[in-house]
């Protein structure tokens, strides 16, 4: 290719890559009027951005010659909002910039942070990163920005929405004021506008594509499936069109994970890439889409933002996305630099509203429809297989071909060579047959036929619901849910429409229920319904049942008794009127009257006033002395007298072995257990001078010397 404004090296570059033309985001950036400016680019996902903003930085990094100066700190730097994507730059930039002896260090969130580190360190031309590690590097030193010329800012809409702008602001301000900034997104909502604003001067808006014109090359398919076929919807997507390459998008890690265990027990090679994975787990999906060894990918939105699969054919939407800008993403990973693909969004009837607001935002034209059935499946399998290259290729050996057919013949051959395309697919699921929810509108009512109406004495206000109703009109005539039609609620009786055939049953008057009467109508009833709101009297109990209030039932000012009564409740501010209060109590209550003689009593008295008439717990009569209890309200008894705690004097202790043992309180010491025949004395020397063991102490409360317990207070 020949473009006399893209740096020497650089075109070399691509025309060894095979690169015949500039995409259009390409050649906007080469545009006179957008040298040397800064650029706010809103491009499709797939139409070359990287190439783009790497031609466009070339100017300030090979200012000095085609090859870039040794032992200087980094003169370019990308941003990208995930690991993958960071990397995917990384790569696309090295070839491009690989006779000038670039180097380029990543500096990504999962990897090694002091392999960065030295990286770093032994100089980099260009830097490649995540926002988090970024700033980490530049707070901790590592990163020095101080000759940067040139930062370019990768899916800054997506960067964004992670909450990654404080990270971005801090970036962008450790960077000199002279650098060129270039910001490259698929759409470019407000926030996108105010960063433009806040980090660029005099920015050029490029939009390298129409709106008309965005994801021409993918055919978007809106398909209305049940809910309960969502699972079997996707198996026979990915069947239907056998793409090279496959995406699912889910909503949540669980909805991934879930999804990966189906598929793989339905046979087909698949992998998984969510926000759960190690940084090594994650590269080595991505590694077997890349060699065939897998031909699926379930992903989260995050997870699969920016990256490139090659022959990625279809993108299924299994959850719908939050935005229309998410839609485009997700989409644009196929329908890459010219190439055709397919985005399906699989719709429930819940989300059929969703999914229109959807494709209005994002400009696009779906085709709704039904997803593929099994017997279109199959039908497509047919085909591909009479379509196989090897039916029409020859062999140069031709021997053992003849020596086959010599021996089983031509028929079983060509059986043999369809049962074995056969085997290696996972079979088609059979699908619930609906209706597609393009043509979804109010539905006519169903052809009943002749019938009979009935009125029954129950309403809205008797509470009355079809789903109630049915089974006992069922069981009354004994008839089954198909000989009724109609069931029309108003505001104090009911219309039910009766086959011909059974409304011989009912007669002209049946009771249901105790006071639940259904009566035969000449005619057809007006079944319209009455103008202006349902009135809001209360509803009184169902007819033969138990009424729906439990408390008593109230009645009102014209004596008309109601369904429910309302319940009153004592002013919480304030005490009776009845009972005066007194010596400055807060409420009357419990003890009015009285005076507040302890704080136990006076808190007592303000936690009655506020929670309720139960007084506050009596205080112990332990802590009263005796001469108080009069006016507590209680007797005192030996066991509430004051106790002190036992001391026994030395001359006690000396002789508590003895029989003659002084007494107390009129009682007589008693030791525990009997004396040994021939003890001496407690108190005296035996020959070698020690004294006489006494034995084990007395357990406490056991009779021996231990203090008497004190007694629990009763309260």
């Amino acid at each position: 290719m020949t473009n006399t404004q893209i740096a020497a090296p650089l075109a070399a570059a691509l025309a060894a890559r095979g690169y015949e033309n500039l995409t259009a985001v390409q050649q906007a950036v080469l545009n006179t009027d957008a040298l040397g400016r800064d650029l706010l680019v809103s491009a499709q996902t797939g139409s070359g951005k990287t190439v783009a903003f790497g031609i466009a930085a070339a100017p300030e990094l090979l200012a000095d010659g085609d090859t870039l100066p040794d032992d200087t700190p980094p003169l370019a730097l990308a941003i990208a909002p995930t690991r993958e994507l960071a990397l995917q730059v990384a790569a696309e930039l090295g070839w491009l910039y690989a006779s000038t002896g670039a180097r380029i260090a990543t500096c990504v969130g999962g990897m090694d942070y002091r392999t960065e580190r030295r990286a770093l360190a032994r100089g980099a031309h260009i830097v490649v990163g995540t926002p988090g590690r970024l700033r980490d590097h530049i707070e901790r030193g590592a990163l020095d920005l101080s000759a940067l010329r040139v930062a370019v800012l990768d899916e800054a809409d997506e960067m964004l929405d992670l909450g990654f702008r404080e990270d971005l602001e801090a970036i962008l301000q450790a960077a000199p004021e002279s650098r060129r900034t270039l910001m490259f997104s698929a759409t470019v909502p407000g926030a996108i506008e105010k960063l433009a604003r806040d980090f660029q001067r005099d920015s050029l808006r490029i939009a390298a594509m129409g709106e008309a014109r965005q994801h021409g090359d993918i055919a978007y398919r809106a398909l209305s499936i049940a809910v309960r076929d969502r699972e079997n919807a996707i198996f026979n997507l990915l069947r239907y069109y056998e793409a090279r390459t496959a995406i699912v998008f889910c909503k949540t890690r669980a909805n991934v994970s879930h999804l990966l265990a189906r598929m793989g027990n339905r046979g087909f090679r698949v992998v998984a890439l969510s926000g759960e994975l190690s940084q090594q787990e994650r590269t080595h999906a991505l590694q077997a889409l890349r060699d065939g060894r897998a031909r699926v990918c379930i992903a989260t939105d995050v997870a699969a933002r920016g990256i490139d699969l090659p022959g990625l054919e279809l993108v299924i939407h299994a959850d719908l996305p939050t935005n229309y800008e998410t839609l485009l993403h997700r989409s644009g990973r196929t329908g890459r630099a010219g190439a055709k693909g397919v985005s399906a969004l699989i719709v429930t009837p819940a989300d059929y509203k969703k999914a229109q607001r959807l494709l209005q935002g994002a400009k696009v034209v779906a085709e709704w429809g039904k997803a593929p059935s099994a017997e279109e499946v199959s039908a497509r399998d047919d085909v591909r297989m009479l379509d196989h290259p090897a039916l029409t290729t020859a062999l140069d050996d031709m021997t053992i071909a003849q020596d086959l057919l010599a021996r089983v013949g031509p028929e079983q051959v060509a059986a043999a060579f369809v049962q074995l395309w056969r085997e290696g697919r996972p079979p088609p699921e059979e699908l619930t047959d609906s209706a597609p929810m393009s043509e979804a509108a109010p539905r006519a009512p169903r052809e009943f036929g002749r019938s009979v109406w009935f009125t029954l004495s129950v309403g809205h206000t008797g509470r009355a619901e079809a789903r109630w109703l049915l089974p006992k009109i069922c069981e009354a005539g004994q008839i089954t849910r198909d000989s009724i039609g109609a069931i029309r609620i108003r505001e104090d009786e009911t219309f039910v429409q009766i086959a011909v055939a059974e409304a011989h049953r009912f007669g002209d008057l049946v009771e249901i229920e105790p006071e639940l009467l259904m009566r035969r109508l000449n005619g057809v009833p007006s079944l319209d319904r009455p103008s202006g709101p349902r009135p809001s009297a209360p509803r009184g109990p169902k007819p033969g049942g138990k009424p729906y209030a439990k408390s008593p039932a109230r009645a009102s000012e014209d004596g008309a008794e109601l369904g429910f009564a309302k319940r009153e409740f004592p002013k919480r501010d304030g005490a009776r009127k009845d009972v005066p209060k007194k010596d400055g109590a807060k409420s009357p209550r419990k003890y009015a009257g009285k005076s507040a003689e302890t704080p136990q009593q006076e808190f007592g008295e303000t936690f009655g006033a506020r929670f309720g008439d139960k007084p506050f717990p009596k205080p112990r009569k332990s802590a009263v002395a005796a001469d108080e209890a009069p006016a507590k309200g209680w007797t005192p008894d030996d066991s509430d007298a004051p106790r002190k705690k036992a001391r026994w004097s030395a001359e006690e202790k000396a002789a508590k072995s003895r029989k003659d043992a002084p007494a107390r309180d009129g009682k007589p010491f008693v030791a525990k257990g009997k004396p040994r025949a021939g003890a001496k004395p407690a108190g005296t020397k035996p020959a070698g001078g020690k004294p006489e063991s006494r034995g084990p102490a007395p357990r406490r409360g056991s009779g021996g010397n231990a203090a008497p317990r004190r007694p629990k207070a009763r309260s």
